[in-house]
């Protein structure tokens, strides 16, 4: 199991980096929260890591935190909640609030989170409530930096695919893109506000 890797951050586009460890470069799917956090590329950092072995793919996730790694450990666990689902959740939400979703029941709150309907919020709070009583979050140790992008459209590309690949219709994301989006924001900047309006409509 690879549990966590130092090397220099080569790539950002959401939802992928590609860090390089001297030499080998790793190509780490993360959520939202993370990419937040990470350095401009060139800068080295440190990220937690889950290793997902499958037949066809040895899939790598890379986390700012171990409350993230935590958290996507146990979302994994859950029935009909697989990877692709847990990162999107983590990017939808940070990780001290969901756990306080799970504790209150607050099945409104949940399924504002793309993909996850009134069933997947059931579950989430019923098998999810035991492990997740006594959370506790720790800040996330990654050092930020500035997150210069290209263009205005090569930024605004970027936030809309990051979108489709956490769930969102391409209307909707380019809807919600357009909608946020100014020239001075970097594409992660655009990601986080658009989820922000997102989550912030009526169920």
């Amino acid at each position: 199991m690879i549990g966590r890797l130092r090397g220099i951050l080569l790539e950002k586009k959401p939802p992928h980096l590609l860090l390089d460890v001297k030499g080998v470069c790793y190509e780490i799917e993360a959520p939202m929260s993370t990419f937040y956090a990470l350095p401009e590329t060139g800068v080295e950092l440190e990220i937690h890591t889950h290793l997902i072995v499958r037949e066809d793919a040895h899939l790598l996730f890379g986390f700012a935190s171990l409350d993230e790694r935590r958290l996507f450990r146990t979302l994994i666990k859950v029935n009909g909640v697989g990877a692709k689902m847990a990162l999107t959740i983590l990017s939808g939400i940070e990780s001290t609030e969901f756990a306080q979703c799970i504790q209150l029941g607050d099945m409104d709150r949940l399924v504002r989170l793309p993909g996850v309907g009134k069933k997947t919020a059931e579950r989430l709070i019923v098998e999810m409530r035991d492990r997740l009583k006594d959370w506790q979050s720790g800040p996330a140790p990654l050092t930020t930096g500035s997150n210069a992008g290209g263009g205005a459209h090569g930024r605004e590309a970027d936030a809309i695919s990051a979108l489709i690949t956490l769930g969102y219709k391409p209307q909707e994301a380019s809807r919600l893109v357009l909608a946020v989006a100014t020239e001075a924001m970097s594409s992660e900047a655009i990601i986080r506000e658009a989820l922000r309006t997102s989550i912030r409509k009526p169920a």
